[in-house]
């Protein structure tokens, strides 16, 4: 079996599929691996390293043309998706609602696509989340951005010449680049408050030492596989009556809100923009599904009363290396679950939840 990688678009994706350090796992589990040349230069990688890690090299053409199995980060071209052969496999993060015509297409030739966005949240697939490692950098990256942009310190001092005062912090949504948001925000030293429609969050937030602000007579808004579902009106005029008065004293805000499939709710309007302390910084995980907060422009920076808002959509394209390294991770961890290493072949076994949930029909 032969794995094979190539370039992504490296205008508007800095992450890589696979390292040397994962394609010697590879080779060690039986497999052969063949990747782009100058697949990971912009890393820092070059292709001596993936040579001395017993991978070939070739271009672009052969290598979907040799591969049995290729990963990639985003979905490819059209016209790299006509060289993978019949009955390949194609991994990758490829948001197949979007996608989902062109998936459908090389899925006729019977290639079999798999979409990681689309794994269970089961215990068993924790090590091939790429959603759960890619959320934590984004999170960590949000809070170090947004404490670059805001103008005063982030922790308390006190000086011969007076006392600064923490900087408060409001994380929306605490999922998992919310609680890595909060725990990055907290070891700065900033007051840190979050709110999240989940009510399992509230103990979560608290052990990172953030304050969870309680909707009153909140109810849990959590599906069976641990997402967040829509909120009420009723849980929306609460939230937003609560949101209001925390902004008039808050700092940064760090938006991480999203409803799978779905636009990300408003929870920030223009009412409580308008009522914030001037320099104070929102950043906004969400734009690229129309974003948490008023204003949000997609990978634009925007000044309104004084209030600076960033709407992010790349952000893992500034911890490219980071980010590869645990996508690749999860990827070959994913790949082995497929691979029945006594009989070397790979077995879609639809009867896993993993695979059966990933394979996109």
């Amino acid at each position: 079996m032969i794995i094979g990688a190539v370039s992504e678009n490296k205008n508007s994706e800095k992450r890589i599929s696979i390292t040397p350090e994962i394609a010697k796992k590879y080779l060690d589990n039986g497999f052969s691996v063949i990747v782009e040349n100058d697949l990971a230069s912009h890393l820092g990688i070059s292709d001596e390293d993936f040579q001395k890690a017993g991978c070939q090299l070739d271009n672009r053409e052969n290598v979907l043309k040799k591969s049995n199995i290729v990963l990639q980060v985003n979905l490819p071209d059209d016209d790299s998706l006509n060289l993978i052969k019949e009955n390949d496999i194609l991994i990758g993060n490829f948001n197949s609602t979007e996608n989902k015509t062109r998936i459908e297409n090389i899925s006729k030739k019977n290639v079999s696509v798999f979409s990681m966005e689309l794994l269970p949240r089961i215990t068993r697939a924790q090590s091939m989340d790429i959603l759960s490692s890619q959320a934590n950098l984004a999170g960590y990256k949000a809070v170090v951005d947004s404490f670059a942009l805001f103008k005063k310190a982030i922790p308390m001092m006190m000086t011969a010449a007076g006392t600064i005062s923490a900087a408060k912090v409001l994380i929306v949504g605490a999922g998992v680049a919310g609680l890595q948001a909060i725990a990055t925000a907290k070891r700065m030293g900033a007051i840190v408050f979050a709110t999240d429609v989940r009510m399992a969050s509230k103990e979560q937030v608290e052990s990172l030492g953030g304050k969870f602000l309680v909707v009153e007579g909140a109810e849990n808004l959590e599906t069976d596989g641990g997402y967040a579902k829509e909120a009420s009106d009723e849980f929306k005029k609460k939230q937003e009556e609560l949101i209001t008065e925390t902004l008039k004293k808050i700092d940064v805000v760090i938006c991480t809100a999203l409803i799978p499939g779905k636009k990300a709710p408003k929870i920030i309007n223009e009412n409580m923009i308008n009522n914030m302390q001037p320099g104070s910084v929102i950043y906004d995980l969400a734009a690229s599904q129309g974003g948490n907060a008023a204003y949000t422009e997609l990978d634009k920076t925007v000044e309104k009363n004084g209030v600076t808002i960033v709407g992010e959509s790349t952000i893992l394209n500034k911890l490219p290396t980071s980010a590869s390294n645990l996508y690749a991770k999860n990827i070959f961890n994913f790949v082995l679950n497929l691979y029945d290493k006594d009989n070397k072949k790979i077995n879609i076994n639809m009867e896993d939840e993993i695979i059966n949930k990933t394979l996109v029909k």
